[in-house]
Parts: structure tokens; C-alpha cells; sequence
């Protein structure tokens, strides 16, 4: 199964897709890495719906939700291959936010809701792999 996984998972880094969703997994997990040293606390939790301001981030907080759910679905039936296409899909709504949000944003609850969005894109991918562990 671990074999199979690595497979999966080289195969799809091997992808556009793949490359550019590992730059935006880590970019995400690299703001959350410095902003929970600096606040000295966690962005774990569901973001606020009611606080997502922009398309991108309704987008992003939408596209995040489903591959939660189909990425489980695929791992849970060792269909790894799948799973590394069902995050492909998070993609363009990923760029997306980092072109057009700011997530340092002046409103302190608005930042923190931003966060704990960058942290969901941590918490998807990570139900394949820890994508913060690839080098690249």
C-alpha cells in the first residue's frame, strides 16, 4: 500500500498540476509556519464562512471542502492515483487566492479566518501525503 502511495504520489508531482499544487501547499504551509511562531498559537478550526470576503476565497474554502471529502473517499479505498487527481482540482482555486488575497489582511479577524484557510489546504493534502516533507 506505502509502495503504491509513493507511486501515486511521484507520478502526480511528475504533473504541472502536481508541481504548482506542492508550490502552493508549501507557500501556505510556510505563511502558517511563520505567522503561528510569531502569534505563538495554532490556525486549526473551520474558517468563518460568514467571514470570506472575495470570490477567491469562497472558491478556494469550496474547492478545499469537496476534495476533503472525494480525496478521503479515494484514500480509503487505496485508490491513490485518484485522490492525487481529486487535489489537482485545488489547483487553480489555490493560485487563485494567492494572486488576488492578501491574507495578512488589517483585520485581525479576517487574517485569522485567512489563515485557518491556509491551513485547510495543509489539512487536505495532507490526508495523501505531507506535502511539506517533498523537497522541490
Amino acid at each position: 500500500m506505502i509502495v503504491r502511495r509513493v507511486e501515486a504520489l511521484g507520478k502526480f508531482l511528475d504533473t504541472d498540476d502536481g508541481k504548482n499544487l506542492l508550490a502552493g501547499v508549501k507557500r501556505a504551509s510556510n505563511i502558517l509556519g511563520i505567522e503561528e511562531k510569531k502569534d505563538k498559537r495554532s490556525y486549526s478550526g473551520a474558517p468563518d464562512a460568514g467571514l470570506l470576503e472575495s470570490p477567491e476565497e469562497k472558491a478556494l474554502a469550496s474547492a478545499i471542502a469537496a476534495a476533503k471529502s472525494e480525496a478521503g473517499a479515494a484514500v480509503a479505498k487505496e485508490d491513490f492515483a485518484g485522490a492525487m487527481s481529486v487535489l489537482a482540482k485545488l489547483r487553480p482555486t489555490v493560485d487563485a487566492f494567492f494572486d488576488k488575497v492578501k491574507v495578512n489582511a488589517d483585520d485581525k479577524a479576517v487574517r485569522e479566518n485567512r489563515l485557518k484557510l491556509l491551513n485547510e489546504i495543509r489539512e487536505a493534502t495532507r490526508a495523501v501525503a505531507d506535502f511539506s516533507k517533498i523537497e522541490g
